[in-house]
């Protein structure tokens, strides 16, 4: 817990334009890895743009580790086929959280972080003030597959007891 961050909360929303893997669809689900932490979310049954619309939350306690979720078919009687998989950071994001930002207009966009060979941003990333909160939304394309996309939010928790930003 000393050296525990705060949480991390993973909107995980959809897939867009995932890859067959069954016949003619695939049976989609995700699962995001820091460290030594895993998380999955559900299978959504025939479909290629899931929605899955699911909160996952990572204890953060080294934000210098990449973030990385994988997409894989979910298969009944083989081993489940992988579907792509991304990489982000959050630093730019932590960054943000520490400017203090309290009283700015909903939806001020704070910093944008451009698409480039480093990041797997599909488009411009936004990092926002949204609600009195600081929000990132992040559309990732998907690496070692032949087409596909995921979109998240990201948005942080204070824990009291831990060491904070």
């Amino acid at each position: 817990m000393e050296n525990l961050m705060g949480l991390l909360r993973i909107h995980v929303q959809r897939g867009v334009n995932l890859a067959v893997r069954d016949v003619t669809t695939s049976d989609p689900y995700a699962v995001i890895k820091m460290g030594r932490q895993k998380l999955k979310t559900r299978v959504v049954k025939k479909n290629i743009n899931p929605e899955w619309n699911e909160d996952l939350t990572l204890s953060i306690s080294d934000p210098n580790l990449p973030i990385s979720i994988a997409v894989y078919d979910h298969d009944t009687f083989s081993l489940d086929d992988k579907m792509g998989d991304a990489e982000f950071d959050i630093r730019p994001f932590l960054e943000a959280m520490r400017m203090g930002l309290a009283g700015l207009p909903n939806g001020t966009i704070i910093t944008k972080i451009q698409p480039c060979r480093e990041n797997c941003l599909a488009e411009e990333s936004c990092i926002i003030w949204s609600n009195g909160k600081v929000v990132q939304n992040l559309f990732l394309r998907l690496r070692n597959v032949e087409r596909g996309e995921l979109e998240l939010q990201l948005q942080w928790i204070d824990i009291p007891g831990s060491r904070g930003l």
